[in-house]
């Protein structure tokens, strides 16, 4: 997945290797929650974000409802309902690294907390993704809005929809049992766009690396020093 992303941002074609890039972050994923939780509860929890993407996605774009007016262009490949097969599968991968962050920061017996500290690691995750995938043209809102020309009803609606995935994925694979390499992919993304908008991108753009990176990165620091914390101490989610 590092890889495929470093080539992305240095290649002349990134959007060629959008697809290898997700597959690779939701395999990844999949095989971290499965070493915690089992591979039948590591595959229903990547399924069932999968599934739910790509409704939030395919409503959103017939109605507008939660993320506000947008289409997508026939850019990105394959697509299902107008809907490229590559937004499910990132919502997959990514989803499941942002509750692994939230399991880490919260990790009692307080879901609903956890929950709401993993949608907003999610979210998060939107100030980087949004603007880049309006560089290659993937997608158009009907309306531009300030940030980037993303309108804030988007993260209003990323909100939401976070807040529903982290319930799925709480359901399946929940608790504070932590994959550690979830957090470390959590924070691997964090640390490669904040550098790719601020050094790599044809123009770099200061505004995303900064206003992405301090998202991110209020999730991701903390967590990767408990991690770390936890595996000093022998300790794993606060159990001996």
């Amino acid at each position: 997945m590092v890889a495929a992303q470093v080539t992305s941002g240095v290649g002349a074609e990134p959007v060629r290797w959008i697809n290898p890039v997700v597959g690779a972050l939701a395999a990844a994923a999949g095989c971290f929650a499965a070493s915690r939780r089992g591979a039948a509860r590591a595959a229903g929890a990547v399924a069932t974000a999968m599934a739910l993407g790509h409704t939030a996605e395919r409503i959103g774009v017939r109605t507008g409802l939660p993320f506000g007016r947008y289409t997508y262009t026939p850019v990105l490949r394959p697509q299902v309902g107008g809907v490229p097969v590559a937004v499910a599968v990132a919502w997959s991968g990514m989803g499941l690294a942002a509750h692994a962050v939230a399991a880490v920061l919260v990790p009692d017996r307080r879901p609903v907390r956890r929950m709401a500290v993993g949608a907003l690691a999610l979210t998060a995750w939107d100030a980087f993704l949004d603007p880049q995938m309006l560089r290659h043209d993937l997608w158009r809102w009907a309306r531009r809005g300030t940030y980037r020309g993303v309108p804030a009803s988007n993260f209003a609606g990323w909100l939401g929809v976070s807040a529903l995935l982290m319930a799925a994925t709480e359901a399946w694979v929940g608790g504070p049992d932590a994959s550690e390499g979830l957090v470390a992919t959590y924070g691997l993304m964090a640390a490669m766009e904040t550098l790719a908008f601020a050094v790599v991108f044809e123009p770099s753009d200061p505004v995303v690396a900064v206003t992405g990176g301090a998202a991110m990165g209020a999730f991701a620091v903390p967590a990767a020093v408990l991690a770390v914390r936890r595996r000093a101490t022998g300790t794993d989610a606060g159990r001996p």
